[in-house]
């Protein structure tokens, strides 16, 4: 329950980076932070839904911890689209707060998911 949770919050900020993606580079004419954004911010879901489908305990940390990179990297560009002024203070708290929130989401089950993880012990 708590990935399909996870998976939809994803999905809801995928969809607001579209919609981001489109007015960086309809209205404001920026081009090169615009396709960033559009790629890191929708890679946090693609990853996640990926590790759903996971192989193995150790291939599912390791999609999530692919997408809590990918959250870091979205937190970089909207400070950066917020201090070039791309976007207004009040545009970046609401993305901030959303991709943030995913965030500690996904560190959150990449932390449980480790401590329910008990790899074999190794012989000599």
């Amino acid at each position: 329950m708590k990935e399909s949770i996870l998976k939809e919050k994803a999905m809801d900020f995928a969809i607001r980076i579209v919609n981001l993606y489109h007015f960086l580079n309809d209205k404001k004419q920026e081009k090169v932070m615009a396709k960033q954004i559009l790629r890191s911010g929708t890679s946090i879901g693609a990853n996640i839904s990926e590790g759903i489908y996971a192989e193995s305990t150790a291939d599912f940390i390791h999609k999530h911890a692919i997408a809590q990179k990918e959250c870091a990297e979205t937190l970089y560009w909207l400070e950066l689209l917020k201090r070039t002024q791309y976007i207004d203070p009040k545009q970046y708290d609401s993305l901030y707060q959303d991709c943030n929130e995913l965030h500690k989401m996904i560190t959150s089950t990449i932390i449980t998911s480790k401590k329910s993880h008990h790899p074999p012990p190794t012989t000599q």
